[in-house]
């Protein structure tokens, strides 16, 4: 069985509409916080990835499916689980729960890519190593 990485989230009056329900967008960047709590607990550090190697990941494809409301002031629950590790690539399938209830389930694939010219490169050993350790 693969790793569940967890991450918590309160929604805020800025994640919501004019009816007090979650904008459908933010629940990307819900996922985009949880992936990145995920690689720091990881122990990969971003910033030291793209000042050592010139590297940075970037969201290349998403597909969210909602499925029901979250609303101000739940608590929700994000999920994270490396579904396909590639040599410059990782597919991650999260969901947002909010208590027993899925709001919102999507699949993320983040590319490594070269800072100055933005083009795919091979995740660094060390950093694949620790991502494929950590995902189960």
């Amino acid at each position: 069985m693969k790793t569940e990485f967890v991450w918590p989230v309160r929604v805020y009056y800025e994640d919501t509409d004019t009816g007090g329900i979650v904008f459908y967008a933010n629940y990307l960047k819900f996922f985009e916080r949880a992936r990145t709590e995920w690689l720091r607990a990881a122990g990969v550090n971003q910033q030291q990835m793209a000042d050592e190697h010139g590297l940075m990941f970037v969201v290349k494809a998403t597909a969210v499916e909602y499925h029901a409301p979250a609303r101000l002031d739940d608590e929700l629950r994000l999920t994270v689980v490396v579904e396909k590790l590639g040599r410059a690539s990782v597919q991650f399938v999260q969901d947002a729960w909010c208590g027993q209830r899925l709001l919102a389930s999507g699949k993320i694939k983040v590319a490594c890519v070269s800072k100055t010219e933005v083009r795919p490169a091979a995740i660094p050993a060390d950093v694949l190593a620790q991502i494929d350790r950590d995902a189960g």
